[in-house]
């Protein structure tokens, strides 16, 4: 009897061990297979699910606008004063709903790059006004035309074609005319060829942006769909900020840090931003990049919304900005098994510098430079609640299911295993004494 109650106890202890070891043996080889069968499906190439849902994306982007409407124009050009700005918006518009083009594979890099035809589709449901709103901003034409013609002689006849156009400083336009295009006036004077025809985001429709370079992830899974160039260039990059749950998805959310915005000073990476050394104080302003070489060398400058992390002194001359991190910061939501984004919130900033310019009539009383925000964007894009419980289901759900079983198998044959053995232990000291 006392022989039959030992075995029993002993192979108690042995199933407790086999339980345990086999539940510890499940986490490194569960992990491996699911994550080999993850990564199967989630690399960009033809065939797999990834591919297919990121050539079309079915997650609707949209992209908002905040105008600055100028409450002040008069005030500015004749004394100079600081500029008044009411933010109006948002106006919504769905974009990115077009499918990627020139799809091409790079195997050595494990890259594939492609472009992205441009389309912005107005959504009245989502926007405080329609397209027709018409707002008081900074005339683009005439802002830019010291920079582009800096000698004397040229901005005096500009200033005859100005004044016949009775083009000024500031100018009222509809929220269609200055996103995608209008005819400027004082341009349509001009004898010879140029175009005429501006708007911030112009042409935009009908064309195509990139290319663009992106990790395809057959080498490191943790970097699909991550830019690698934009037009040839480094792409900005961004930096872990916290693990957040997005719809029942654990996800890693990661921020455009203020440094990416730094003065050539702080941050060498962005010399090549640094092209105007009054304007930037010998390279020292920062919260500001001086786009000028992409936009044909007018005085385009991209920053933060409402100069989030900018010098104190681009605000100075602009009342009524408030910068906001919640509000006014980019972040990507990205999910860490398979590293896809699950929601993203780009925000961006277009400002246009203006000058002093003594030949210019429009241009001659101002006292100093002015970086005039125009508007500010947020492109976002969220996981459907659809498709977010798939993704639970197919991936998150597996894991925390496998999950669930090793800690079960590992806890229950540790506990076996010791209660077993204190059992065998308690007998055979029983039987001796």
């Amino acid at each position: 009897m006392g022989c039959n109650r030992n075995c029993g106890l002993v192979a108690g202890a042995v199933i407790g061990a086999v339980l345990a070891v086999f539940g510890g043996i499940l986490m490194p080889v569960g992990d491996m297979l699911i994550e080999k069968t993850i990564k199967k499906e989630v690399v960009l190439e033809e065939g797999t699910i990834a591919f297919k849902n990121w050539v079309k994306t079915g997650t609707d982007v949209y992209r908002q606008f905040w105008i600055f409407d100028v409450q002040n124009p008069d005030e500015v050009t004749v004394n100079s004063s600081k500029i008044k700005v009411k933010q109006r918006g948002p106006y919504t518009y769905r974009v990115r709903y077009l499918a990627k083009e020139n799809i091409t594979q790079d195997p050595e890099t494990h890259t594939v790059s492609f472009l992205q035809p441009n389309g912005a589709i107005f959504e009245p449901s989502l926007s405080v006004g329609t397209e027709d709103d018409t707002f008081t901003i900074l005339n683009l034409a005439v802002a830019a035309a010291p920079q582009l013609y800096p000698n004397t002689f040229m901005q005096g006849i500009l200033n005859s074609f100005i004044k016949k156009s009775k083009s000024s400083m500031f100018q009222n336009r509809t929220l269609k005319e200055l996103l995608w295009g209008y005819t400027d006036p004082f341009l349509n004077l001009v004898p010879y060829p140029i175009t005429t025809t501006i708007g911030v985001f112009y042409p935009y429709n009908n064309t195509a942006d990139g290319i663009y370079k992106v990790f395809n992830g057959k080498d490191d899974i943790s970097k699909v769909a991550i830019i690698d160039t934009y037009k040839g260039r480094k792409s900005i990059y961004a930096v872990f900020a916290a693990e957040i749950n997005l719809k029942g998805i654990p996800v890693y959310r990661f921020i455009l840090p203020s440094f990416a915005f730094a003065s050539p000073f702080q941050n060498p990476d962005n010399h090549c931003f640094c092209t105007e050394k009054i304007v930037s104080k010998n390279c020292t302003l920062y919260g500001v990049l001086d786009i000028g070489k992409c936009k044909e060398g007018k005085p385009v400058y991209i920053s933060l919304p409402h100069f989030l992390h900018g010098s104190p002194e681009l605000a100075e001359p602009i009342e009524s900005l408030s910068p906001n991190e919640e509000e006014h910061s980019t972040y990507l939501d990205v999910e860490p098994i398979t590293g896809f984004t699950l929601r993203f919130a780009k925000r961006l900033q277009v400002n246009m510098l203006v000058k002093p310019a003594k030949k210019i009539e429009a241009l001659k009383n101002l006292k100093h430079n002015y970086i005039v925000p125009i508007l500010w964007l947020n492109e976002t894009g969220t996981i459907g609640d659809e498709k977010a419980e798939m993704f639970r289901n197919q991936v998150t759900g597996k894991i925390n299911l496998l999950g669930l079983v090793e800690i079960v198998l590992l806890s229950v044959g540790v506990v076996m295993f010791i209660a077993f053995m204190i059992s065998y232990c308690a007998c055979r000291s029983k039987r001796v004494n």
